[in-house]
């Protein structure tokens, strides 16, 4: 559980998640539409993370992945790997 929770993918949406809070922080500045942009791109940037995780997930315990996934076509070389440990 430890390798999907601290994946680059998913470290860097929250770290990019906090930046935008402190930015919200700032009274002075009014939400504007590139912040609402900056919100929705960072939504965008979590859900792809999440995805990767849980296809990451699915391939490792032998189940088929969707071809546009990034561990497509790895699904057999992860059950390998999960089941060597």
């Amino acid at each position: 559980m430890r390798k999907y929770l601290f994946g680059t993918g998913l470290f860097s949406a929250v770290i990019g998640g906090v930046s935008l809070l402190r930015g919200l922080r700032n009274h002075e500045e009014p939400f504007t539409w590139r912040t609402a942009l900056a919100w929705i791109s960072w939504g965008i940037t979590l859900a792809l993370a999440i995805g990767a995780i849980v296809d990451t997930f699915r391939a490792s315990r032998g189940h088929l992945v969707a071809g546009d996934s990034p561990v497509s076509g790895d699904e057999e070389k992860l059950l390998k790997k999960r089941l060597r440990s």
